[in-house]
């Protein structure tokens, strides 16, 4: 088992991917599975599967995320959210390799190897009693922290490359280029919203550029590419971070979706820094 930890946004999705990729698995799918998205009620069904008639809505055999990535790797993104009633089907699953689905009276086995990721502080979890800490122990057999993008800045320009080209394959504009002015701001900014911000904001960059153009600083988003005053004090990063999100509030009229999405991060990881920053998210975000 590998759990990959790190701040919303820093890439633990690339990690998981690079290890499938590097595995024997390799050529068998790699599947994810986001566990903040699901329902509590739906989990046990979704992961493990349900027979047809084992409950309301069952209208159909339904074979589960588990068994449909069956020989490859299966992702569980924010496995600290996964609902507390499923988690001793996780464990029996990852020690004994079975499963049972819902409304089925004999447990089958699955070849499947999982790996799993998160943002949240799982010891705090265990302590108050949101996680199982035999579970804990057993996804983490081999622990890969990710650092926030503002503490591994060497990487920017490749990241930025790889989104680049990615970018330009996905909107079908070819032979756009960043420019070193616009790599020397990227190589400045904090990036609250880690690699997934940066990854949005090439790809917006590229959606407004024509192909064959140059990305400059004036093709990007207005809280990235502005310049400090010079002479002015160094803010800390709180501040910044602070500066930088309430900006993006005041632009998307305060709801927090919206305001999510520009800064590259889940709704959830825009909680946990408005609350960790002292925003007052009652008074401050419309929670639509």
């Amino acid at each position: 088992m590998v759990l990959i930890t790190g701040e919303s946004g820093t890439g633990k999705d690339l990690v998981a991917r690079a290890i499938h990729v590097g595995s024997p698995r390799s050529a068998a799918m790699f599947l994810p599975y986001n566990c903040t998205t699901t329902q509590r009620d739906l989990a046990d069904s979704q992961l493990f599967g349900h027979r047809r008639g084992s409950f309301t809505g069952a209208v159909a055999d339904q074979q589960g995320l588990i068994r449909t990535a069956a020989g490859g790797t299966l992702f569980l993104d924010e496995i600290g959210d996964l609902p507390l009633d499923v988690q001793p089907k996780l464990l029996r699953f990852l020690e004994q390799q079975e499963i049972m689905p819902i409304g089925d009276t004999r447990p089958q086995r699955v070849d499947v190897r999982v790996l799993a990721a998160t943002n949240a502080d799982l010891e705090q979890r265990v302590a108050e009693g949101k996680f199982r800490e035999d579970l804990y122990y057993r996804l983490s057999v081999i622990r890969i922290h990710v650092p926030p993008l503002r503490e591994r800045r060497e990487e920017i320009p490749h990241l930025s490359t790889y989104f680049l080209r990615e970018a330009c394959e996905r909107l079908a504009k070819p032979d756009i280029h960043l420019s070193s002015e616009a790599l020397d701001v990227f190589s400045q900014y904090w990036w609250p919203g880690n690699v997934r911000q940066l990854k949005n904001e090439i790809q917006r960059a590229v959606a407004l550029s024509a192909p064959g153009g140059t990305i400059e600083p004036p093709h990007l988003s207005p809280e990235i590419a502005s310049p400090r005053l010079p002479g002015a004090s160094t803010p800390s990063r709180e501040q910044v971070e602070r500066d930088m999100i309430q900006a993006a509030l005041d632009r998307a009229a305060g709801n927090i979706s919206e305001t999510a999405r520009a800064l590259g991060l889940t709704r959830r990881g825009l909680y946990l820094k408005l609350r960790r920053l002292g925003f007052d998210t009652r008074a401050e975000v419309d929670t639509r």
